[in-house]
């Protein structure tokens, strides 16, 4: 069962609220991040993207970077930036995207429960990428920002937050850049915070990394090694957890992830569409955006047209988490036997395009000449996800996105 902790979480006055909080390192270049740090001190990318403070040119992971994103995490505490809470309590996040709020509990996970298979995953990770968040983590001696679970809703912690959201004022309320809106209430009542706990331990039986997979490795491999560096190890030491806002399932929507192709292996689109057609019935063509509407229905536009491809029965398997997967019938009877792509992790002629921006991004891209074919996805749904992560499975690169992002900043967990 899952072991979720309450911590003494290190916070932002309400006043500043705005000015600190900022989006995930990982959607951003620097160019960006010195962009939304511009005339904001107390941004915390002056921790997340320290390398915002030097030349263009100086390397993110440069030692130096590293120590200034140490520099500027004490100064931003000293000057009341940041201020830690004096006891162990559990919060509420909450985000609004296009009049839909999703609620999370955030609390301090168990790196023990990654390793034993508590918390799953459904995304391999890059050895580099954890060891850059290891690093940061190394010389900050904290999470600073949250990771992204889910678990399947359980009816009494629903309950309690309902109740805590209904008859309490919230202590953050801000509308980002970005138009969604973000809601946080800290839980002070010991009660409270003891039933959240007891109700994890007792009825959640697993939790899910929805988004964060490298921060989640990285977070557990830190708490690994303090662990087995403490000669006077209790297992009680904050750096056994790590921070994570845990939405329940049934309040959560993945978004389509699309694909585009910067040419088409030597061949025509005519030729191309003839090829398709052995294992996809094209349902309809238009010079208008046709969206994917059901599962093994996907979009495509090439030569100025959006076509609706239906896969055929013989494509694809219901019964197996990954060959039900449109990815997978995409890779296998589209981007591998026609466009000769066979790895999307390495292939530079395949990019990935969060659905967020929506579908006429693909055709733009395409009609600039940048691409020569878009195809557009139905969002994997939670079940998919969950599915997959309860099978030991792994599912292709780049399946699922999740809106709106977790800001970072509204809360920080010491290690």
């Amino acid at each position: 069962m899952a072991i979720i902790k309450p911590f003494k979480g290190l916070r932002p006055p309400k006043q500043i609220i705005e000015n600190v909080s900022c989006l995930p390192y990982d959607v951003m270049n620097t160019t960006e991040a010195l962009e939304m740090a511009s005339n904001k001190p107390e941004s915390l990318l002056h921790i997340t993207r320290a390398e915002i403070e030097f030349d263009p040119e100086t390397d993110p992971h440069d030692e130096k970077v590293y120590k200034k994103a140490e520099d500027n995490f004490k100064k931003f505490q000293e000057k009341g930036i940041l201020i830690q809470d004096s006891n162990n309590k559990y919060y509420i996040y909450a985000q609004t995207m296009n009049g839909k709020t999703q609620y999370g509990i955030v609390g301090a996970a168990a790196y023990k429960d990654y390793d034993n298979g508590i918390i799953l995953k459904h995304e391999l990770t890059r050895p580099d990428k954890e060891e850059d968040r290891k690093v940061l983590m190394r010389k900050l001696n904290a999470n600073i920002e949250p990771v992204f679970f889910t678990y399947r809703a359980v009816p009494e912690i629903d309950a309690i937050v309902k109740d805590i959201v209904a008859n309490n004022e919230t202590d953050y309320d801000f509308t980002s850049e970005d138009g969604f809106g973000h809601h946080f209430w800290v839980i002070d009542d010991s009660e409270t915070n003891e039933k959240i706990e007891e109700l994890f331990l007792t009825k959640v039986p697993r939790t899910y990394v929805a988004d964060g997979h490298h921060r989640t490795a990285a977070a557990a491999g830190i708490g690994k090694e303090r662990s087995e560096a403490n000669p006077n190890h209790t297992g009680r030491e904050a750096y056994n957890y790590f921070m994570a806002v845990h939405f329940p399932d049934n309040q959560l929507q993945i978004i389509d992830y699309n694909r585009v192709v910067k040419d088409l292996n030597g061949l025509s689109p005519e030729e191309v569409l003839y090829r398709i057609k052995k294992n996809f019935d094209v349902v309809s063509e238009s010079t208008s955006i046709i969206k994917p509407s059901k599962l093994h229905n996907m979009s495509m536009y090439i030569g100025g047209k959006w076509y609706c491809l239906s896969a055929k029965s013989n494509t694809y398997d219901d019964n197996s988490p990954i060959d039900s997967l449109d990815v997978s019938v995409l890779s296998k009877y589209i981007l591998e036997p026609i466009l000769d792509i066979k790895d999307l992790r390495t292939d530079t002629r395949i990019e990935f395009v969060g659905g967020i921006r929506g579908l006429g991004e693909l055709s733009k891209r395409v009609d600039s000449g940048e691409m020569a074919v878009a195809f557009a996805l139905f969002p994997v749904s939670m079940h998919q996800l969950m599915h997959i992560a309860d099978t030991g499975n792994i599912m292709p690169p780049k399946v699922t996105w999740f809106e709106p992002k977790l800001r970072s900043g509204l809360v920080i967990h010491k290690l």
